[in-house]
């Protein structure tokens, strides 16, 4: 498929403004995904890292989506004319926290739009940069690495898969069934029908299942050092996306803590044996 890269590229720079108030059903909604038992959230309580992205929310029209459930391109987003859209990657710095009941911001960035040809393809990368800010200040700095790729190709081969460290000191199971994608779905408004739409996301996309979205493994790898390191501050957080991970095989959470007492190791495992997300953390003693 040709892609216009020159045209692409022009979207770099380009930035938008969002504000939104720290509500706290969604808080307490994305606790019960995530099967905590946390007490109902009170105005003051910190919310933990990465749940700020069940707040400013994509509200486009219904009439304004695209074929594949998301907002139609060309907007903030630049509109690469390629079909699959993935989450690869995203680092994080934490300043201080945000809290439920605050008034936050959220400025946004086209940092950088890359092409790439790879063995499946064309391949086009944007970076997104945010910063989320309350009345203290910037709250944490966000980039996220979005890829586009084509379609796959029949007899294409799959890339070559990498085993799983199998030195993890903390694990935790989860079968991503339709309905944990399903709530966390609707919980980010996320309309992407590869999370819930099993035959356009078989048919259409040539995926063998529904994917387990990249926001909920990275997630769910934080709350895994949360649940073994209660209390503990997180500094910086970082995650890639190796392998997709698909409803309803079940995956492991795995972590460490390393030898420095301030880097924490996390990744998951799926029903094979292969890592589909590695992530580190950088903690607070």
């Amino acid at each position: 498929m040709d892609v216009n890269f020159d045209e692409l590229r022009r979207w770099i720079g380009r930035s938008q403004t969002q504000e939104d108030t720290v509500t706290p059903v969604p808080t307490a909604a994305l606790a019960a995904t995530l099967d905590r038992d946390d007490p109902l959230p009170s105005d003051g309580d910190e919310l933990p890292p990465l749940w700020h992205w069940i707040y400013f929310l994509p509200l486009a029209r219904h009439s304004e989506l695209g074929p594949d459930g998301h907002p139609r391109r060309g907007g903030f987003l630049p509109p690469v004319p390629l079909p699959r859209r993935m989450w690869a990657g995203g680092r994080f710095e934490f300043f201080h926290p945000l809290r439920v009941g605050e008034k936050i911001r959220r400025s946004s960035c086209i940092a950088d739009v890359s092409l790439k040809e790879g063995r499946s393809g064309t391949l086009v990368f944007v970076r997104v940069r945010h910063e989320v800010s309350n009345d203290a200040g910037v709250a944490l700095a966000e980039e996220q690495d979005i890829v586009y790729r084509e379609a796959p190709r029949p007899g294409e081969p799959a890339p070559a898969p990498k085993a799983a460290p199998e030195d993890a000191l903390w694990r935790r199971e989860v079968v991503p069934d339709p309905v944990l994608l399903f709530r966390y779905s609707a919980l980010t408004f996320n309309g992407h029908r590869i999370h819930y739409d099993h035959p356009y996301t078989t048919q259409v996309e040539g995926y063998p299942g529904l994917v387990v979205h990249g926001p909920l493994t990275a997630t769910l790898l934080v709350d895994l050092l949360r649940r073994n390191l209660p209390g503990v501050r997180i500094e910086r957080f970082s995650f890639r996306a190796v392998r997709p991970l698909f409803a309803p095989l079940p995956f492991t959470l795995c972590g460490k803590p390393e030898a420095d007492g301030k880097t924490v190791s996390l990744w998951t495992r799926d029903a094979e044996g292969w890592v589909t997300m590695e992530a580190r953390a950088l903690i607070a003693r």
